[in-house]
């Protein structure tokens, strides 16, 4: 087996099974499955898993409910939402409770395996243009608990490195915009990443939003 550890939390048995016969195929290891919230958060602690694919809708405890105390418990593990609905209502909220991303249930099997490998790296699995999407249907609805209020540690090029993540630019096209070598935008990102404890860019989107460096366009 190569790449991530993987837990499965999902209430339905045949998503379970069909995932975890998918990501074994392909050379992924599923340590563990959950069939809700609360087992998903006491196998992350016993297991330890590098990625969890988290359904969104469980009994006991939902998965946003999980994600945010296996975040705050585990802030390496980085966790996939999962959703049988596109741009489901919750993913927003999933986003800012320190998830890295979500798919759909139907997803297939190489994209499956691919975002697990992509997420068990620390990157994030929504492009920043679909997560700036995300944010802007939701984001006047919906109303978290904030990331981080306080940008002040940022330095006025790290401001608006933060402000373009927010706007969905690539770390290509922050350089071009900024007219800077893609190394130093890569250093900028992850000193904002640091200063601001974020885990990826999924977050940063996020934020920009939240401390309202960007407007949402329906606003």
């Amino acid at each position: 087996m190569t790449g991530p550890t993987v837990l499965i939390a999902d209430d339905q048995a045949l998503v379970r099974i069909g995932f975890r016969m998918i990501l074994n195929a392909r050379g992924v290891e599923v340590i563990g499955e959950a069939v809700d919230g609360v087992e998903a958060v006491t196998a992350a602690t016993r297991l330890r898993p590098d990625v969890i694919l988290m359904d969104i809708r469980m009994p006991n405890l939902d998965g946003l409910a999980a994600t945010r105390q296996i975040v705050a418990q585990h802030p390496t593990c980085r966790i996939i939402m999962l959703t049988t609905f596109d741009l489901d209502r919750y993913v927003y909220a999933a986003l800012a409770a320190g998830a890295s991303g979500f798919l759909l249930k139907d997803v297939t099997p190489e994209h499956l395996a691919n975002a697990v490998r992509l997420v068990g790296t620390g990157d994030a699995l929504l492009s920043p243009s679909i997560t700036r999407r995300l944010v802007e249907r939701f984001a006047a609805e919906s109303t978290p608990p904030p990331l981080h209020r306080d940008l002040t540690p940022l330095t006025p090029r790290e401001l608006e490195v933060l402000t373009l993540m927010g706007q969905g630019l690539s770390n290509a096209e922050l350089a071009a915009a900024l007219t800077l070598s893609e190394a130093t935008v890569k250093t900028h990102v992850a000193r904002i990443f640091t200063k601001l404890e974020l885990r990826d860019r999924a977050q940063a989107v996020v934020l920009a939003y939240e401390t309202g460096l960007i407007r949402p366009a329906n606003s």
